[in-house]
């Protein structure tokens, strides 16, 4: 895996780090179809960003949490089409549907916040972290140090309360937020009464707040780059996340 550069540019709360030198790449390899598994599908090519894809289906109650917006059958063949696990993928639409309703000139799709989740943590798996039934990743997952190395230098603005680490900080959880960004867009999305980055939920609408935020429009290639861009600015990374969003929506489409 390439060293990245340094970036020490700031923006909106959250920096600029090459997460892709601590986090695994999806591998976007052919697979078989989920329709037919005697039929090999080939994935998209690296793209410059991710065109919105078909909306989630939304359940019934349009007040329900994050997870349970998201209409169960549309999850569960969306799940086994994409190879996105159920629990992250609920986390994902549930965060597109609450968007769209409260600001849709966003444009936001659900394909992207998993291009993003995928890109940073595969969807919570990486490292060995496994999402539990609440949507909380166990163990816990933390990036490297911002210590100047291979990052921008962060020194510790949480006294280690949220990354562990009195130091430097450094991104947290499924969606990978520093410190910094959590305290300023931390949300209980599932209701229970914690707010938690390394909750699925939690950071997923957190991230999606962040997102619209930073740009508007993003079903436009000049808005999702720039809304990308906000969350990490280096060009590996847009084309990442543009790749795994693009392949979801393949995958969805036929």
């Amino acid at each position: 895996m390439p060293r990245p550069p340094k970036i020490s540019v700031i923006v909106g709360g959250v920096i600029a780090v090459a997460v892709i030198a601590a986090f695994v790449l999806v591998v976007l390899a052919p697979r078989q179809s989920a329709t037919d598994p005697g039929v090999v599908t080939v994935e998209p090519p690296s793209a410059d960003w991710a065109q919105p894809g078909p909306r989630p289906v939304a359940a019934a109650d349009p007040h329900a949490a994050i997870r349970t917006k998201v209409d169960a059958d549309w999850a569960a063949q969306t799940a086994a089409a994409t190879g996105i696990p159920i629990r992250a993928l609920v986390a994902y639409a549930g965060a597109a549907i609450y968007k769209a309703d409260q600001m849709p000139e966003c444009g936001l799709s659900w394909s992207t916040l998993a291009g993003v989740g995928a890109i940073e943590s595969d969807h919570g798996r990486y490292g060995g972290s496994v999402l539990d039934e609440k949507g909380t990743a166990r163990p816990g997952i933390f990036g490297i140090a911002l210590d100047g190395g291979d990052t921008a230098e962060v020194p510790d603005s949480d006294d280690g309360e949220i990354d562990g680490d009195p130091d430097h900080d450094r991104a947290v959880g499924p969606m990978q937020l520093i410190p910094q960004a959590w305290r300023n867009w931390h949300v209980d999305a599932n209701g229970d009464g914690i707010e938690d980055p390394q909750n699925i939920d939690d950071a997923v609408l957190a991230a999606a707040n962040y997102l619209c935020r930073s740009s508007g429009a993003m079903d436009t290639e000049d808005g999702w780059r720039a809304a990308i861009g906000a969350y990490n600015g280096t060009d590996a990374y847009l084309t990442s996340v543009a790749t795994a969003a693009a392949s979801y929506n393949a995958a969805v489409t036929g």
